[in-house]
């Protein structure tokens, strides 16, 4: 295709503030390839934090006018151009980011954007853009995965998500991927849980301690993820699971451990470092059909509308939001 000189790009110019601007068509230096964005899905946490005025990570400083086509990074597209020293993937290939480095200028809520070679993955033409572009979270939550793992896996284990937004929900399709005998997941938004048990839950719950009393011993769960960060959740989990708690979701404030996790010893693990091993996994089990993406996208929407999908997100009436750069 013939490179445009120009192209639009999302600028969050003020908390609840959004518009799409005219800016340069990026050139891919060495190492890089420019992508032409098809599809890019909301990752609620992060939309949620910026375009509402509030770091994502405690103790960071916000700034705005914020960094155009950020804080999209969860996008599919074909590449258009290679940098130097690149010789995969090819002009021509559908890719998916895989990897999140925060370095780049810019972000993927664009239609086009510069990303490094090995950031990338290429991926099969024929999915769906709404089966692919949130690959990038798929990899971040298999890394929790891989922490349990390190402890002889999930196969043959019963399994608790709790907190069924995006990564929640795709937690409970990579339990059952990984052979676990059981999957429950647990939220307290009713429309959540039938979402998560049309994609492989066993058994759904509300985080009520009176209909689930805390008990480590018979009826526990085997090992849990907790996709919120709220202490709360956490503890919910602490007191209901008998080997190992893994911490997905981004913790902001301190939680207890007391004496009934310290006999018999509950092990609580944190987050792991992103890799393409993970992303392989995930992409494996997309092309498998044992992991949808699909039903996560509650709506698809042009950039023009950020803000509406952002309320979307913010009212929980979608779990996350396709944007059509082109349309």
């Amino acid at each position: 295709m013939k490179i445009p000189d120009r192209m639009k790009v999302l600028s969050i110019e003020a908390p609840g503030r959004a518009a799409w601007k005219d800016a340069p068509v990026p050139v891919p230096a060495a190492g890089e390839v420019l992508v032409r964005i098809l599809g890019v899905t909301t990752c609620p946490q992060w939309d949620l934090h910026i375009f509402g005025g509030s770091p994502m990570f405690p103790g960071q400083k916000l700034e705005y006018p914020y960094f155009p086509g950020q804080p999209g990074h969860e996008a599919t597209g074909e590449v258009v151009a290679v940098g130097e020293g690149v010789t995969t993937p090819r002009v021509g290939a559908r890719v998916a980011v895989w990897k999140d480095t925060g370095a780049r200028p810019h972000g993927c809520y664009a239609q086009f954007n510069n990303l490094r070679a090995v950031d990338v993955i290429e991926v099969p033409a024929s999915l769906p853009l709404a089966q692919i572009a949130s690959l990038e979270l798929a990899m971040c939550v298999e890394t929790s995965f891989q922490q349990l793992e390190r402890l002889g896996g999930v196969a043959g284990r019963r399994v608790g998500a709790s907190g069924l937004g995006p990564a929640g929900l795709i937690a409970v399709q990579l339990a059952r991927a990984h052979g676990a005998s059981e999957v429950i997941g647990i939220d307290p938004v009713a429309e959540r849980r039938e979402l998560a048990a049309k994609l492989g839950a066993d058994r759904t719950v509300a985080p009520d301690t009176a209909l689930w009393p805390a008990n480590r011993g018979d009826g526990a769960l085997d090992d849990a993820l907790d996709l919120t960060g709220v202490p709360a959740s956490i503890e919910f989990l602490m007191d209901r699971t008998r080997r190992c708690v893994t911490l997905f979701g981004v913790l902001r404030e301190e939680v207890r451990f007391g004496l009934r996790h310290w006999y018999p010893g509950l092990l609580l693990m944190g987050y792991a470092d992103h890799n393409r091993q993970a992303a392989e996994t995930a992409l494996r089990f997309i092309t498998e059909g044992k992991l949808r993406l699909e039903p996560l996208v509650s709506a698809t929407l042009p950039f023009t509308r950020y803000a509406e999908g952002v309320e979307l997100l913010r009212q929980k009436k979608a779990v996350k939001i396709l944007f059509d750069p082109w349309a």
